[in-house]
């Protein structure tokens, strides 16, 4: 599979969009050149830690909650344990609030007694994932499907909950209200087998003048 961050996968997308949807065509001629690429560093229980740290905060401040959570549970295979290993209270300490930390552990606690394969998570179809990670409490469906997106390169993921993805919908198709997500899916099954570049492109719709 050519990964959504690829010239090449980003070519065949645009050439598909602009020829299945003439709307999505003068937003592509707009927004110019495709940019979406993956945030490969570190493990998937890594990206998973930045998801819940980053809920619902500013850039800035979960850059700084995040570096300390890091600093104290470090990276890779062994963070998991490390996390169950940390108390609540000082998870607390790094500026998680009360929920957050509780979040944190019950991924942890998933991974340590093996209940989320979340190291071969890369190896399960989209829909298996999903189903995977919504069993971590703070993980719902819309955080695995930016997990699908942005971590692992799936390139046909739609993220129907996502305000920002409704909101360029409802811009780009110039419609009186907010798609609801069953209207999102409707409006986006043209897209397949592109959805995510469709996404990013409804996105970046928002930003324009």
């Amino acid at each position: 599979m050519i990964p959504v961050s690829g010239a090449a996968h980003h070519r065949k997308a645009i050439a598909h969009l602009k020829r299945v949807d003439p709307v999505m065509a003068e937003v592509i001629a707009r927004v110019g050149k495709c940019t979406l690429g993956v945030r490969s560093e570190g493990t998937h229980f890594d990206a998973l830690i930045r998801s819940i740290v980053y809920q619902q905060l500013s850039g800035k401040a979960a850059a700084t909650i995040h570096g300390r959570v890091v600093a104290m549970i470090g990276e890779g295979e062994p963070a998991a344990g490390k996390v169950l290993a940390t108390s609540h209270e000082l998870l607390r300490s790094a500026g998680l609030s009360n929920q957050k930390a509780s979040y944190v552990r019950n991924l942890a606690q998933h991974v340590v007694e093996g209940s989320l394969p979340v190291y071969a998570l890369h190896e399960l179809s989209d829909d298996d994932i999903v189903d995977a990670l919504i069993q971590v409490k703070g993980i719902g469906r819309w955080s695995a499907q930016v997990f699908l997106m942005f971590r692992l390169g799936r390139p046909d993921v739609l993220p129907d909950l996502d305000l920002g993805v409704q909101k360029g919908i409802q811009r780009a198709y110039r419609l009186r209200k907010l798609p609801t997500p069953k209207q999102v899916q409707a409006r986006g099954r043209k897209w397949a087998p592109y959805r995510t570049v469709a996404s990013w492109y409804m996105w970046r719709v928002l930003e324009l003048p």
